[in-house]
């Protein structure tokens, strides 16, 4: 039963996060997302699906320019987004050795 709380809070909690954020502050998402050269649009919704921590941890982050702070906050939402990836496949492993 924890384990299933901790995944839909690290699927669940960015999205959410990201969701409301856009709604009420959409101006600090096109600040953010500007000067990105191919369809600036599309990656903060690649970011909502895929990497949503790192997301919200740049769009923290960016508007001000990226210091050596920053990017460790990445780092680290970069960490947390890539755990939650392999560990649901570590997980799937371990289910099918095991039936």
């Amino acid at each position: 039963m924890g384990c299933c709380l901790v995944a839909l809070v690290l699927i669940g909690a960015p999205r959410i996060a990201l969701f409301f954020w856009w709604i009420t502050s959409p101006g600090r998402f096109a600040l953010t997302f500007q000067g990105w050269w191919l369809f600036p649009g599309l990656w903060p919704i690649l970011g909502f699906f895929i990497l949503p921590w790192t997301t919200l941890a740049y769009v923290f982050v960016a508007p001000g320019g990226l210091t050596l702070f920053d990017w460790i906050i990445l780092a680290i939402a970069l960490i947390i987004d890539l755990g939650a990836h392999g560990g649901g496949g570590a997980a799937y492993r371990r289910r099918g050795r095991s039936s």
